[in-house]
């Protein structure tokens, strides 16, 4: 069912706005590689939270799925079998190389969402 909710978006506006400058302006190997993928799956989850009235396990097992299936994809190369190797935007947003790192970074991103939506259910 679709209903609008403005806190979830708003999350995902300060989520998207923090990835964005981590990108910018943070060249480290902890928060820019890893930071943003435990950020991402959070503004994803906000972000579908926003529009659509689903459970907190649907809602962050598909967010999930969705992360872990582009990182296996990266694994095989897929920007540059879509033909986008050559648009920087498309390499950075799709990603291009399989980290194990970025896997743990999108569990934690997850779990992180578990704990603060219990949290705020008690």
């Amino acid at each position: 069912m679709l209903k609008f909710n403005w806190c979830y978006f708003w999350i995902a506006i300060l989520i998207f706005i923090t990835e964005v400058l981590i990108a910018l302006f943070v060249n480290d190997r902890i928060i820019r590689p890893y930071g943003g993928d435990f950020l991402v799956v959070i503004m994803l989850y906000c972000l579908i939270r926003s529009f659509v009235i689903w459970s907190v396990n649907i809602t962050a097992l598909l967010v999930l799925i969705f992360a872990y299936s582009l990182e296996v994809l990266q694994y095989f190369n897929y920007v540059d079998l879509l033909g986008l190797g050559s648009f920087p935007i498309a390499r950075i947003v799709l990603g291009t190389s399989f980290q194990w790192g970025d896997m743990l970074a999108y569990s934690l991103g997850i779990l992180f969402v578990f704990i603060v939506e219990k949290k705020l259910r008690t």
